[in-house]
């Protein structure tokens, strides 16, 4: 089983912002694969399905949104990891903000440290290992005197949103393609630059 987890913070207040983005592109995930994020288990929205693989088969699919606040997201994605039948550290794929990024480029990595992003730093504590597949959304920095934290609690501009959900839609494509053919094929087809990919969805 593969486990998609996006990370964001719970309630509405939070839904729209820039920090957000990873469980923005998990539940589209979920909603293009047919899979109902409509139970509560490991601390967060969770659901299974399945997406057809290469072979004409099936892989089984689990995605989370952890519901403990984006610093303290690693307890779900060790519940959910000891919880299901993940085999290995590769079946486990994060999504999430990154200030380092230009808003929409995504950068699909197969392990690496945390580069300063809180949530991703908890899970990697938690779990006790950073070998797992990463996506990270850019947003941008402030062009002004504006706190990084605050940056990231505000919502997308007016002009960003078109981009920003155009991108989302190619982020599925990654995440989808890595699922299905591996990390290193994904990043080498979506780790670009932003407009360089086309979206199926």
């Amino acid at each position: 089983m593969k486990l998609v987890v996006g990370l964001g913070n719970p309630g509405p207040q939070y839904t729209e912002t820039r920090h957000n983005v990873g469980f923005r592109v998990a539940e589209r995930f979920a909603e293009r694969c047919s899979i109902a994020l409509d139970e509560e288990r490991f601390d967060g929205r969770f659901g299974i399905g399945a997406i057809a693989s290469g072979d004409g088969g099936g892989i089984a699919v689990a995605v989370l949104e952890p519901l403990n606040f984006m610093n303290r997201s690693g307890a779900a994605v060790v519940r959910a990891v000891r919880g299901l039948p993940i085999e290995e550290a590769g079946d486990l794929l994060v999504v999430f903000d990154d200030v380092d990024l230009p808003t929409g480029r995504l950068r699909l990595r197969p392990e690496g440290g945390s580069g300063g992003h809180r949530g991703l730093a908890d899970v990697i504590e938690a779990l006790g290992r950073s070998d797992f597949p990463r996506l990270r959304f850019g947003v941008g920095r402030p062009a002004g005197p504006i706190d990084t934290a605050e940056w990231v609690l505000a919502p997308f501009s007016a002009e960003e949103s078109g981009h920003v959900q155009r991108r989302v839609e190619v982020a599925v494509d990654a995440i989808e393609t890595s699922l299905r053919e591996g990390v290193v094929a994904a990043m080498n087809r979506f780790n670009a630059d932003p407009g360089s990919e086309s979206s199926s969805g």
